[in-house]
């Protein structure tokens, strides 16, 4: 049995095909077919109940595949201590990044990171709160970037940076005459995004709502939101970082009463070893942003 076989293994389970799994693992589907045929013969069971059309795992196989990803990340885990000891510092880091924050923070920090760590290589991964996590206890990122604390002793998060919320008005609406925008003047008439944004649940209890909002448009990404407001559509919060491309939509900002906002963190797993690199990741952006609280929340960004 070689760790290589395992990989396979997973692959089939995950993707349901031996063409898809093949693609995946860069090799022939007939070379996979015949090592997925010499492991259950080493094991002694079938691992998947094969159609024409599809790929099933069997009971057996159910049984055994928590043993096989626990194995496979322990390899992976040796290989990254070895690189970890070796240079901490260098090879791939795949860093999830929630929407609401990725287009508007990566065009800052990406030159930066580049420069403090030209051996590194971030790649970003942008995908909603739940999902990374997921990816994170996986074993699939080896950090996010998040807008709320973590659960659970597997992971650990520190925070960053603080990111006020903004007033985001229409040019007409009747908030624009004031300086500050008390957060529950704008639970009338506010707009949030979809479920599974962090943000949205953020907005509505700064404002004061629940989550139950009737027909109140539910906007799948920030831009739509932003876009909804600059029609007239209603008002919203956004953070702080999101400022300029609230103002290219011909968007007003106003400073909230109560200075309400976000802390932007860094997660990853609690026995993740390249944690030199996870700091250095923080350090960076941090440094970067240090100060930007002060000025989004004096309207000054």
């Amino acid at each position: 049995m070689n760790l290589r076989d395992l990989r396979y293994l997973l692959a089939v389970a995950e993707h349901g095909h031996f063409g898809r799994a093949a693609e995946a693992c860069g090799i022939s589907q007939p070379t996979l077919s015949v090592q997925v045929r010499k492991l259950e013969e080493l094991l002694g069971v079938a691992l998947f109940e094969r159609t024409s059309k599809a790929v099933a795992p069997t009971a057996a196989c159910e049984r055994l595949i928590g043993h096989v990803r626990a194995a496979v990340a322990e390899a992976d885990a040796i290989l990254a201590v070895a690189r970890n000891l070796r240079d901490p510092l260098s090879g791939r880091f795949r860093l999830g990044i929630i929407p609401t924050l990725a287009p508007y923070l990566l065009p800052l920090v990406f030159a930066p990171l580049r420069e403090a760590l030209p051996t590194l290589e971030v790649e970003p991964w942008e995908d909603q709160t739940a999902a990374l996590l997921e990816r994170l206890r996986a074993h699939e990122l080896d950090a996010a970037l998040l807008a709320t604390e973590v659960d659970g002793p597997d992971l650990t998060s520190r925070p960053l940076f603080a990111e006020p919320f903004l007033a985001a008005l229409p040019p007409e609406h009747p908030l624009v005459a004031r300086e500050v925008v008390a957060e529950e003047d704008l639970a009338e008439d506010i707009l949030v995004l979809a479920d599974g944004h962090c943000l949205r649940d953020q907005a509505l209890a700064a404002c004061g709502r629940s989550g139950a909002l009737g027909g109140t448009l539910r906007a799948a990404s920030l831009s739509t939101l932003l876009n909804m407001v600059a029609a007239g559509y209603g008002t919203t919060l956004i953070p702080g970082l999101a400022a300029g491309a609230a103002q290219d939509s011909g968007i007003v900002l106003r400073p909230l009463a109560a200075r309400t906002g976000r802390t932007v963190r860094i997660a990853w797993r609690t026995r993740f070893p390249q944690r030199a690199a996870v700091d250095a990741v923080g350090e960076v952006i941090a440094a970067h942003l240090r100060g930007f609280a002060e000025g989004a929340a004096a309207g000054t960004i």
